[in-house]
């Protein structure tokens, strides 16, 4: 696979499917309507299906959803993309547990919204958001959404063209800074993957000064192609680790804290990111479907599974909500749980889809 620069999105559909054998083979998992409700997964992986739960109220419109968090009181935040030129509508929206719009902000990431993770410092919380395209930034930003913090391209790292922390311009390739995601230490710094542009995993200290970087562009086994998603999996019963998913390769990697490489999981359809609640796993998958994992990473639920006719047997389905089915989905391209195990997921489609997967096992 070509690795010189990353695989587009609008072309990514062409991606070989034989990537998405399963590790192991768990159920076969349905959808199913019981008691007017709809219902995918079986035993203690069963989850209520409520698409476009988030409510937006006038003047805003869904624009491509990018990715989901959840706060300590159950507030959940989805940022969009954006479009350039709509400047003054904003890109992150916050909405309650039933779905209710809450609050909007975040218009200086119109065009490039991408990443965003909430973060519990002491006694506050914050959100931190990055964003590709012409914005090509990671903030931090208080829950209200007032600026704390805004840098650029770590020029220390030696990978980045001259001027490419200060040059806002649309450009892609292996010496550009596109950032899509992060992971949170137990130091106060952070992780930031830049899977759009150079492919390597940035380490950041508690004030958000650079520190180092590990990974690039390679063919796997600590190098990537599309290092998209990144989480630091603290389940119980093994050693803190950091799992990066490698989208266009089909895997997940997993490094020590240290970003040491370990080992290689297989098995998936462009995953996009990852989330952790007690021993499971949620790992969403743009090739249209939500992959659940346990405490051995096998995979034990592939939930809304629509992967046969969204990547070979019709075209161009994430711009055609009538033929979106309930129960299935599109092209997932982040999850994460609230304190309930509760799944949101924020799908990349053209109108923007949030859905909540509530938790019935």
């Amino acid at each position: 696979m070509n690795t010189s620069r990353p695989v587009s999105r609008r072309h990514f559909l062409a991606a070989t499917a034989a990537s998405t054998a399963v590790l192991g083979m768990p159920r076969v998992l349905t959808a199913q309507k019981s008691d007017r409700q709809l219902v995918v997964g079986e035993e203690e992986h069963r989850y209520e299906v409520q698409h476009n739960w988030a409510r937006l109220p006038d003047p805003f419109t869904w624009q491509t959803t990018h990715n989901v968090a959840v706060d300590a009181d159950g507030l959940v935040y989805v940022i969009h993309e954006g479009r350039a030129n709509l400047p003054d509508h904003p890109s992150i929206f916050v909405f309650d547990p039933k779905g209710r719009y809450v609050r909007s902000f975040g218009n200086r990431f119109q065009g490039g919204g991408h990443g965003i993770e909430v973060r519990t410092e002491g006694k506050d919380q914050f959100l931190y958001v990055c964003a590709y395209q012409q914005v090509k930034a990671f903030a931090k930003l208080t829950l209200e959404g007032e600026l704390v913090w805004e840098k650029y391209a770590p020029m220390d790292s030696g990978v980045y063209r001259p001027k490419e922390d200060t040059v806002r311009e649309q450009r892609w390739g292996r010496d550009a800074f596109m950032p899509t995601n992060f992971a949170f230490l137990d130091d106060g710094g952070f992780l930031l993957a830049d899977g759009y542009g150079s492919f390597f995993i940035h380490r950041y200290d508690k004030d958000g000064n650079w520190v180092s970087k590990f990974g690039g562009p390679g063919d796997g086994q600590g190098t990537f192609n599309t290092p998209h998603g990144i989480w630091i999996d603290r389940r119980p019963g093994r050693a803190p680790r950091i799992a990066v998913c490698d989208r266009a390769h089909h895997t997940l990697q997993c490094f020590s804290m240290n970003g040491e490489y370990q080992e290689t999981l297989t098995g998936y359809g462009l995953p996009a990111n990852l989330d952790t609640w007690k021993g499971l796993m949620v790992v969403p998958e743009l090739h249209a479907r939500v992959s659940i994992l346990d405490e051995q990473n096998r995979v034990v639920a592939r939930l809304g599974d629509d992967v046969e006719r969204v990547t070979r047997l019709e075209k161009d389905v994430r711009a055609n909500p009538d033929r979106w089915i309930d129960g299935k989905f599109v092209h997932p391209h982040d999850a994460c749980f609230d304190a309930d195990g509760n799944i949101f997921v924020a799908e990349w489609v053209a109108t923007g889809r949030v859905s909540k997967l509530r938790r019935l096992g």
